[in-house]
């Protein structure tokens, strides 16, 4: 593995993280070929975790479109709410094993943070989130799990105040403290091995979904979709299923106000090839090549960029990436709250709007699966305001 797909990855750093990625990456390498890790990692899944979890047959969502099967892969009913845990918890345990003490983390929509700080409280290991200023004041509920979990949160005012720039700071702080700390990037995006590292243990999550799809229908969805934003559900959602051409693979990205506008944050529909936070991918760009301000409803999307590997994958024609609206995602939320029962996360609910779009005009035979990434909880508020109300956490 050169941690390139295509032309995308590679480790645009400092000489002065070469050091700890390389110690990461012998690490990672020696650590998931190991029984003794891979035994413990398994037992946190399911024991602590909850995995593995659930594929639901969206009965009446089904009906109600009139179109293709739908199924749901209940991330939100892991620990903590979101599929972040997977990757936590690998990343807490290699870094135990390595003998860091410390973490850090950056986070946006605050599950990321909310996993982090979780993990270390159960490993016994101290943690500081970044989080940007924007984000702490649309996501105070999470801001409020972290620091009860006795995380130090870190307020991020520099840029635009969301994650790209708390992930800049945490890697700047990362480069001062690599002898004891470990990064725990939250998404699959930043230099080799990260990506690598978040898919692989994001990858549980098409894992489960190929045993469980099969087990309940005998056969390969048509359609696997989840929200991007970096992309960790995603392509853990698709990792399973990419030597499989006979499944479609959508990425749901977040278009804010429209990608006719500023307000975006649609990377493939509306950005180019550039080099950022330590990676070469698709970025949101201005006319001079600088990283744009970008915009969502959700704070775990507004990220101006795309995962290394996602970039490879629209580049190959695997995987479709589409844009999706606020108006678009608060829809679907609002929908399948009704629908179900479940209320997910706005992030996911970009996922769901697009299959309101597509599955009427599928077959009935036909069967999409999508991933809710997290629970809705720390939305409601956020939505309700969106909606003219004056609901406050």
């Amino acid at each position: 593995m050169n941690g390139r797909f295509g032309i995308h990855g590679g480790q645009y750093v400092p000489e002065s993280l070469m050091g700890a990625l390389k110690e990461l990456e012998e690490a990672y390498n020696f650590y998931k070929n190991d029984p003794t890790f891979n035994a413990e990692l398994t037992a946190l899944f399911n024991d602590y975790a909850g995995r593995p979890s659930r594929l639901y047959f969206a009965k009446k969502l089904t009906r109600e479109l009139g179109g293709a099967k739908i199924y749901l892969k209940r991330e939100d009913m892991n620990h903590t709410g979101a599929h972040k845990i997977n990757n936590v918890l690998g990343q807490a345990l290699l870094a135990k094993k390595m003998g860091k003490t410390h973490l850090i983390a950056e986070t946006g929509a605050g599950q990321h943070g909310v996993a982090s700080a979780t993990a270390a409280a159960l490993m016994d290991m101290e943690c500081t989130v970044y989080m940007g200023q924007e984000d702490i004041e649309r996501q105070a509920l999470n801001v409020y799990k972290m620091e009860l979990l006795g995380a130090k949160v870190v307020p991020v005012t520099s840029g635009t105040g969301t994650l790209k720039d708390a992930v800049s700071e945490a890697m700047c702080a990362w480069g001062r403290c690599v002898k004891d700390t470990h990064y725990c990037l939250g998404s699959s995006v930043g230099p080799h091995p990260f990506p690598m590292i978040v898919r692989d243990l994001q990858a549980v999550i098409s894992k489960e979904i190929k045993a469980q799809i099969l087990t309940a229908e005998g056969r390969l969805p048509d359609v696997v979709m989840a929200c991007v934003g970096g992309g960790s559900n995603a392509i853990g959602t698709f990792y399973h299923f990419i030597d499989e051409p006979g499944v479609q693979l959508i990425g749901c990205e977040a278009a804010g106000r429209g990608v006719d506008t500023l307000e975006t944050a649609a990377t493939i529909s509306t950005g180019g090839v550039g080099i950022f936070h330590g990676m070469k991918s698709y970025f949101c760009q201005n006319e001079d090549g600088q990283i744009a301000p970008v915009y969502s409803i959700s704070a775990g999307l507004d990220y101006p960029g795309i995962g290394p590997e996602h970039a490879g994958l629209y580049d190959s024609g695997r995987a479709q990436y589409v844009p999706v609206t606020d108006d678009e995602a608060v829809e679907a939320f609002e929908y399948l709250s009704r629908m179900e029962g479940i209320i997910p996360a706005i992030e996911s609910s970009h996922a769901v709007a697009h299959a309101m779009k597509i599955a009427p005009a599928m077959d009935k035979d036909k069967i999409i699966v999508i991933t809710l990434s997290g629970r809705g909880d720390k939305d409601c508020a956020a939505i309700a305001r969106y909606k003219g109300g004056k609901l406050y956490e």
